[in-house]
């Protein structure tokens, strides 16, 4: 692990009124453990927390306050502006500084990517970011909360009562996932509370002219990825099309030296000359990863592992990335994507009609909690930190509100993203249309293929996939398998018999 990681990228936390021990922790991410034993409010709260070298900063106390946080904060500068005398220097020491000033209501200034756990005197909050990209599960009980940043953890915490402000977590009863932008406010005593929203996804749409909303998206991104950079040398993934080269360009412009970048294909298909040919432009470290498509394959058990997630379309959306942070190897690198462009611009839909579009748009917003398509863990079962400017909440709020004349318009999608960065990327990549992760990398037409050489018509496919990823959900975070003992093959050809059984 690296200094240029967040102080912690994961955590499980106890508070309760006796002394007993809190489950024992098997989480994907890597990185050393620290744990924390210590009494607040007269309490006792447990921990573990996945750091990489120095936790301290992941943990702040005060009279009858303690805070952990998983993840790191990009609006530092603005938030110690709110506080006189002693600016504090961790994020954690912040947090707990404006819950003095702000109480519950901080989280409504914070633009991060974490997860937070508070003990607050009787209480305690359970805080996501905006968009809940680094996801918070809960198990309660009259007299002991247990919180942790992936499912998997709190597997054996199966005694749980029902959180109506939470989501239940599919085949772990009593386990719930804090919704995005939300803080969960509950008594230890009673293991029941409310929830507070901090951020929604806008619906109201800006009217602006084409120049000012091409300078608001470039400003906006720029601040993202200047933000996320980090102080050593950034590495960015790239596909060579507009949403990873935008973060490519924009953080080469943050650096005196070149940059490091890497794609990754397989031997059936890639993005490398179109990768190449940004990395060329930019005079950045480039680096080609090949994964063959059976080691892709192989992979599917790490990805639903890892982001905990039954979706398959997500899954396979994540698998290419979770090959690439596995095979990246060295100690763990700061790591930006362009990932998640799409949701906000509504770049995998192609409705020329703009109603049609800005309702694509505005449903895409409102379903995207949950699927985890961002979770750190994805990342960090290489010992990587990953992080994305695209869902930079200013970013979100600036992109999502454009209307969407500006996001179709000249025949273009994405349009306003494309013309943002017109004067840092080459011709090629401003004009090369869309192409999903998963369909550059050959992953969806791999896992198609290894579900009809089992067996199946090709119309009884994509039922089949999310038997499949159901199954594997169940075995590695409900049953507690490491994915390297679950025989993947095995899994496909059970759905696919049971799916080719005639009808008795």
């Amino acid at each position: 692990m690296s200094a240029e990681l967040p102080a912690a990228t994961g955590f499980l936390a106890t508070v309760r009124q006796d002394a007993a021990s809190p489950p024992r922790p098997a989480f994907a991410s890597l990185g050393y453990r620290a744990e924390l034993r210590e009494k607040v409010a007269g309490r006792q709260l447990a921990a573990t927390l996945i750091h990489a070298g120095a936790p301290d900063g992941a943990r702040a106390q005060g009279r009858d306050t303690a805070v952990l946080i998983a993840g790191e904060l990009y609006n530092r500068a603005e938030l110690r502006s709110l506080l006189s005398g002693d600016v504090p220097d961790t994020d954690a020491a912040l947090v707990l500084a404006l819950l003095g000033v702000y109480g519950v209501h901080t989280f409504r200034l914070l633009n991060g990517r974490f997860a937070a756990f508070i003990v607050k005197g009787e209480r305690v909050l359970l805080a996501t970011d905006h968009a809940g990209s680094v996801p918070l599960y809960v198990a309660a009980v009259p007299g002991r909360i247990t919180a942790a940043t992936e499912a998997k953890v709190l597997r054996t915490a199966l005694d749980g009562t029902a959180i109506a402000a939470a989501r239940p977590v599919p085949w772990l009863p009593g386990v719930h996932q804090v919704p995005a932008g939300t803080v969960l406010e509950l008594a230890v005593d009673a293991g029941t509370g409310t929830a507070h929203r901090t951020w929604a996804p806008p619906l109201f749409r800006r009217i602006l002219p084409e120049g000012e909303a091409v300078e608001a998206v470039r400003a906006a991104l720029e601040r993202a990825v200047r933000a996320r950079a980090g102080t050593g040398t950034p590495l960015v993934v790239i596909s060579g099309g507009i949403d990873s080269s935008s973060v490519a360009a924009l953080a080469a412009g943050t650096r005196r030296t070149r940059i490091d970048t890497v794609s990754m294909g397989t031997e059936e298909h890639n993005e490398f000359p179109q990768a190449r040919l940004v990395a060329d432009h930019l005079g950045s470290a480039h680096r080609e990863i090949t994964v063959s498509t059976s080691d892709l394959l192989r992979r599917l058990p790490h990805a639903v592992w890892a982001a905990e997630s039954t979706d398959p379309d997500i899954i396979e959306y994540l698998l290419p990335l979770t090959a690439l942070y596995l095979g990246l190897g060295g100690t763990g690198r700061r790591i930006l994507t362009g990932y998640g462009a799409d949701i906000p611009l509504g770049g995998m839909h192609r409705e020329n009609q703009l109603p049609e579009l800005d309702s694509a748009v505005a449903v895409d917003m409102a379903t995207f909690d949950g699927l985890n398509e961002m979770a750190p863990a994805l990342s960090a079962i290489g010992g990587h930190w990953s992080t994305h400017p695209f869902w930079d909440r200013a970013v979100l709020d600036t992109l999502t509100c454009l209307e969407a004349g500006l996001k179709r318009r000249y025949g273009q999608d994405k349009w306003v993203l494309r013309a943002a960065m017109g004067d840092i990327l080459p011709h090629q990549t401003l004009i090369r249309p869309k192409l999903g992760v998963h369909e550059g990398s050959g992953t969806t037409s791999a896992f198609s293929r290894l579900l009809t050489g089992a067996g199946l018509p090709d119309g009884q496919v994509h039922q089949a996939k999310r038997l499949v990823v159901q199954e594997l959900f169940r075995q590695v975070v409900v049953d507690g398998l490491h994915p390297d003992e679950v025989d993947c093959v095995a899994v496909v050809q059970r759905v696919a018999d049971r799916q080719t059984q005639p009808v008795p």
